[in-house]
């Protein structure tokens, strides 16, 4: 076990301190299984304590017990001295606790404006909303946080890092003075994590209190003073950030040492290319979304497509996946054959998979179990009448199982009850199984941690080994210099650029992203 202060430090914290919460001794389990063990921890206004641990660590249920959401079956909290029960998020937030999750909690058929302000709407007298009032304010707190959005515009459509903007702006506006951000990244680019970087130094510096939780672990190290571990429901250690190295994180969150090395495969020059898009344009909104995009990707290749939020890494995927119908202009070649898919099922029947990447909104079928998200996309290829016998739906969902290494009961575990990364091992089951020629993959280890990362990044390289070709669009960058073989960056819908796998660096990435047409 790891564990650091200083006097110097805890004195800072005293004289800037907002806030300070003590954990003492916090349990907790469900239906006798024991979830989070004796952890005793302190919070402290001023200071950005970060929560590390893989899924199913415990982290998501202790930050539900800090905000209200759920009590603890143990132990006491304590806030400024005097203990607290907590019996309602309501509860919660009077203290000035105020948590941000990582599933998205907006309403899809409300505005920015209106989501933004929620439940903090301006009324006249009291009683009538003010809208221009509402619509002001909302879009000053957006400016002021450096973020980009029209505030008129329906959540629904927007994209899943757009979304993640607005419930980082809602959070930011509730004058928390213990602020909970999960994973509050996981769905932005390296530019639009840098802003978010800078709101939340300058809340620490007001004194408001810090949780963040983050999977990343260049911006653990960037942004926090101190970092716990959990692991498997216990508490691992305290230490502070600049006393540890990322291998010291890593092994504490898993026991063992795991490290993540570039993917050795080399496509040969002279491959042929299965996939090949030339002048791909497209618009959604009145606005350009992808203007002359044209690349090649050869069998099996790991093909990278970067960029900032926006720049149309997610427009580019489902474009040539028919997920957006025949909006676009340009010619798609698949296999030397050009073709032009307007829905999903026509790309699945020629040997395309898209994983996308909110796998929760429209990836998996929570509630239901692996065996029936598994055999979704196999119904209108294989079955009759749009069925498939129970031995074959097992045998496919058996298969997921066993190939992906996912930690379940048995084909009949309900998805929603899995960690994080086993529930995108699912997604990546369920398309596997279509024997896809080319996967998409939009931002496939959004929110899950180093090790399932690891395991993917592996399961990427072993497909591409196979032959299968790869469209790997991420926010990312090191994810790239992990496991693409050469990679093209969007910037506002243009190719900005390509990079070999030689010529891949953070910088050479982040340059190409920021190459605004000027035209």
């Amino acid at each position: 076990m790891i564990q650091a202060s200083t006097l110097a430090q805890e004195d800072f914290l005293a004289q800037t301190s907002k806030i300070t919460m003590q954990l003492r001794g916090i349990g907790k389990s469900f239906s006798g299984v024991s979830v989070l063990r004796d952890v005793t921890l302190r919070i402290s206004g001023g200071e950005i304590h970060t929560l590390m641990g893989e899924n199913g660590a415990g982290k998501s249920t202790l930050v539900k017990i800090i905000s209200g959401v759920q009590g603890p079956s143990f132990g006491t909290i304590e806030i400024d001295g005097q203990e607290v029960q907590f019996s309602s998020p309501a509860e919660a937030n009077a203290q000035g606790i105020v948590i941000m999750h990582q599933e998205l909690s907006l309403i899809p058929d409300m505005t920015v404006a209106q989501n933004v302000m929620l439940g903090q709407e301006p009324k006249i007298g009291g009683v009538i909303v003010d809208n221009q009032a509402l619509r002001d304010t909302a879009r000053a707190a957006l400016k002021k946080f450096g973020f980009s959005l029209e505030v008129d515009t329906l959540v629904r459509d927007l994209r899943v890092g757009e979304q993640q903007l607005v419930e980082v702006a809602r959070a930011l506006l509730m004058d928390a003075r213990l602020l909970i951000m999960d994973e509050p990244t996981s769905a932005l680019s390296q530019a639009e994590a840098d802003i978010l970087m800078e709101v939340v130094r300058d809340l620490a510096q007001q004194g408001v209190a810090i949780v963040y939780i983050s999977h990343r672990m260049d911006e653990v190290f960037e942004i926090s003073d101190r970092v716990t571990v959990l692991r498997d429901g216990d508490l691992i250690g305290t230490t502070l950030a600049a006393d540890a190295t990322p291998q010291d994180l890593v092994q504490m969150m898993v026991g063992r040492s795991v490290e993540i090395k570039p993917q050795e495969r080399r496509v040969p020059a002279s491959a042929d290319a299965v996939l090949s898009v030339r002048g791909l344009s497209a618009e959604a909104g009145g606005r350009k979304v992808l203007q002359d995009v044209s690349f090649d990707l050869h069998r099996g290749e790991v093909l990278g497509i970067g960029g900032l939020l926006g720049a149309g890494r997610t427009e580019l995927l489902e474009t040539i996946f028919g997920a957006r119908g025949d909006t676009f202009t340009g010619q798609i070649d698949l296999h030397g054959q050009p073709v032009r898919f307007t829905t999903p099922s026509d790309a699945v029947r020629h040997g395309l998979a898209l994983i996308t990447e909110d796998r929760k909104g429209n990836g998996l079928l929570l509630d239901r179990s692996i065996a029936d998200n598994v055999i979704l996309p196999l119904l209108p290829l294989r079955s009759r009448f749009g069925l498939l016998s129970r031995a074959e739906r097992d045998a496919q969902a058996q298969d997921a199982i066993t190939r992906l290494r996912v930690a379940a009961t048995g084909v009949d575990h309900v998805v929603g009850r899995l960690s994080g990364g086993n529930q995108q091992k699912v997604v990546l089951g369920k398309w596997l199984a279509t024997a896809p020629s080319v996967l998409l993959l939009d931002e496939p280890t959004r929110g899950i941690d180093i090790g399932a990362k690891d395991e993917i990044y592996d399961l990427i390289g072993e497909l591409a080994d196979q032959g299968i070709s790869v469209l790997f669009a991420s926010s990312e960058i090191p994810e790239f210099l992990a496991v693409c073989d050469r990679m093209i960056v969007l910037c506002d819908g243009h190719v900005a650029g390509e990079l070999t796998r030689a010529d891949m660096s953070v910088d050479a990435i982040k340059d190409l992203s920021m190459q605004f047409d000027q035209a």
